[in-house]
């Protein structure tokens, strides 16, 4: 059963009820005023809309963690997975597998490995042949270059002392080339005056037999 409502005179006689008649009665508050108190003020309506946007505020954080979380799974997933997880038991299964194989053998392979390597064929299987090809070229290759790495590598204290002889030797060699044409030119110039002075030789000697033929004989 509903509750009187005190605001009303009208209702079932409380004593708040009997207090307002009493006061409308003597003219203090009229009834005009009890209904308008009796409306709904709007700061309950904005308390009710912040209740709301705050639900709405932890339902949105609510998600944006779901979200969080699932990005995570995903990112992780190559860790947490099953099927992963399995792939790397199985890959840990066979590597201790192995270890414990060598375990087993460490007498004979220290003894292999103390005994010079000498006309001896290690096997590798058929899918690794390819592999090991390569792996003998880089590694002729490497031993080919070993020496020039070498002998880099212990240039490399000495590399600013190599700087300055190089400009140095650059130096010398532009000064020399500065000669080299001024001596070229010097050549060429005395090319010239000997092919003007072959030139100039047989009518020297033709002025020389006239002047003999008619001066010198009677």
């Amino acid at each position: 059963m509903a509750a009187a409502d005190p605001w009303d005179p009208a209702s079932a006689p409380n004593p708040a009820g009997l207090l307002l008649g009493h006061i409308v009665a003597s003219g203090t508050v009229t009834q005009e005023i009890l209904d308008i108190s009796k409306k709904s003020t709007p700061c309950f309506v904005n308390f009710s809309r912040l209740q709301q946007i705050t639900n709405i505020q932890a339902e949105i954080n609510q998600k944006d963690l779901e979200i969080e979380l699932l990005k995570l799974e995903k990112d992780t997933a190559d860790i947490v997975h099953p099927s992963f997880l399995a792939q790397k038991c199985q890959t840990l299964q066979s590597m201790n597998n192995h270890l414990e194989a060598v375990l087993k053998e460490k007498r004979s392979l220290r003894q292999r490995l103390l005994k010079p390597m000498c006309q001896e064929n290690l096997p590798i299987e058929a899918v690794y042949h390819r592999y090991m090809v390569h792996l003998l070229e880089l590694a002729v290759t490497f031993i080919e270059r070993l020496e020039t790495h070498l002998e880099t590598i212990r240039n490399i204290p000495h590399l600013n002392t190599n700087l300055k002889k190089m400009s140095k030797a650059l130096a010398k060699m532009d000064i020399l080339v500065t000669e080299t044409e001024e001596l070229a030119e010097n050549i060429l110039k005395w090319r010239e005056q000997q092919k003007e002075i072959s030139s100039c030789i047989p009518k020297i000697l033709a002025e020389e037999n006239y002047l003999h033929k008619y001066i010198i004989t009677p």
